[in-house]
């Protein structure tokens, strides 16, 4: 009977810790945050080196996590970088190469986003902010694999309270597929963390994807009125705006991490903290030493700032190889527990086993970029743009960061060697499905004059 009553005492032990670990396993799959900014000059925070700016939580976070000093997005101007970032894929391989042009067009239905993945893997996203991925009902975050979605479809809008009208526009305020109301004039930074905050109080038991995409810092300049006193110092009238906005972006970020702290979450969650491209040229930004300005293939259209924090999981400092936005998708999903296959058709890499410390080789041999008239490739320390009717432009940017000095005829030999793998690039790639204005095209072409420097030489370009 004694040996019975232990069988019967183990067994109902064994299911109890087979539950147990179970359950664990379950709850250990970390919460995926993207703190997502739209538009800010690489230098307009604390941790990339600002003098008038005030980023202290933004600050914090990176202080925190490890900062990536050579990140890049896929594009220079908005919706292709997020079609990247969504993905995982350069957008050139399924046609999403430039901004969004006409009402029927947005993310290819083919593509499945980072969201779609990780519902397969019980996750429940939620997409906060600026979309710009396509306006129809097909296209809407909602139909993209996010169960939430509180924010705008277009590529920006007022940050205060428009009238509200009964049709659902691109810049109507959404929850979900409804209009939001907006007699409030409350500010559209704050509201996007609020909603954020409220995602994550209602999913503290099950793991979560959390895209908040910001439209601060881009354009129009608008700043509550009790920030800019923050600034008395700033005398340029948008410069000052800008720092208004950006401390509202700082914020609104600070208030999600300390929900994520409250609830208990803070150390099951990766953040990744960027910006979908370079400094714009009409928001008064700052790219610092790095020429180029949204729009281009200099460093400061495509270079970011970028932070990875999981706290215990990675130690805080700062990793110097050159890493994309398509990582995150990978990072995301291999922490989620996806199987090999799923991560196939990825452009991206699992950062972890790099910013970590435990792989210290370089996460991509090569990157690429491209859009219209104008593309480049970047191996090693070399980076070659090449643009339509144009010579090729060579830079070390080891040496050169500030792209000063073309050295396309002191080494043709590697002119040729980074022309093959573009071209062979290239051919992986399919015809853009849509092509920008020949206006823009013009000014992408000109931007990359090596007589153009700095933001108000790009703001003359016709």
């Amino acid at each position: 009977m004694r040996t019975i009553q232990r069988m019967y005492i183990l067994k109902h032990a064994i299911i109890f810790a087979l539950t147990s670990f179970l359950s664990s396993a379950a709850i250990a799959k970390p919460n995926i945050v993207i703190l997502f900014a739209d538009d800010a000059g690489y230098m307009d925070f604390g941790f990339t080196g600002t003098n008038d700016f005030k980023t202290p939580r933004i600050d914090q976070l990176a202080s925190e996590g490890v900062i990536c000093t050579q990140a890049y997005v896929t594009a220079s101007v908005c919706s292709p970088s997020r079609a990247g970032l969504l993905t995982g894929r350069y957008q050139q391989r399924f046609g999403h190469e430039t901004n969004l042009r006409g009402k029927d067009v947005g993310l290819p239905l083919s593509e499945t986003t980072i969201a779609d993945r990780l519902g397969k893997l019980g996750y429940t996203s939620c997409a906060i902010g600026k979309w710009h991925l396509g306006g129809n009902p097909e296209q809407h975050p909602m139909s993209r694999g996010f169960q939430e979605f509180h924010g705008f479809l277009l590529g920006s809008r007022t940050y205060f309270s428009k009238p509200n009208k009964e049709k659902v526009t691109q810049q109507s305020l959404m929850h979900d597929r409804a209009i939001v109301p907006e007699d409030d004039n409350r500010y559209l930074t704050d509201w996007m963390a609020e909603e954020a905050n409220t995602f994550i109080e209602k999913h503290t038991d099950d793991p979560f994807f959390l895209y908040v995409a910001f439209n601060a810092v881009h354009t129009p300049m608008q700043a509550p009125e009790e920030l800019l006193q923050e600034f008395p110092e700033i005398e340029h009238p948008k410069r000052k705006k800008l720092a208004g906005m950006t401390l509202s972006l700082d914020m609104a970020i600070g208030s999600i991490m300390d929900t994520l702290k409250e609830q208990g979450l803070d150390e099951n969650t990766i953040v990744f903290f960027l910006n979908d491209n370079g400094g714009a040229t009409t928001n008064a930004s700052d790219n610092g030493v790095l020429r180029g300005m949204k729009g281009s293939k200099w460093e400061g259209g495509i270079r970011v700032p970028y932070v990875v924090r999981w706290t215990n999981h990675i130690q805080p400092g700062t990793f110097n190889k050159p890493i994309s936005s398509l990582d995150i998708a990978a990072t995301a999903l291999v922490q989620a527990g996806a199987e090999n296959a799923e991560l196939t058709s990825l452009d991206g890499v699992n950062l972890m086993p790099f910013v970590s410390g435990k792989d210290t080789s370089e996460p991509h041999d090569v990157l690429y970029w491209r859009r219209g008239p104008a593309g480049a490739v970047r191996e090693g320390d070399w980076k070659l743009i090449a643009v339509e009717e144009q010579p090729p432009l060579l830079f070390n940017i080891r040496e050169d960061i500030s792209e000063t000095k073309n050295l396309a005829e002191v080494h043709p030999e590697k002119v040729i060697h980074l022309e093959s793998l573009y071209e062979s690039w290239q051919s992986q790639l399919v015809e853009p499905l849509w092509i920008a204005d020949k206006i823009w095209t013009d000014r992408q072409i000109a931007k990359h004059k090596m007589d153009v420097i700095g933001r108000e030489a790009e703001r003359k370009i016709p």
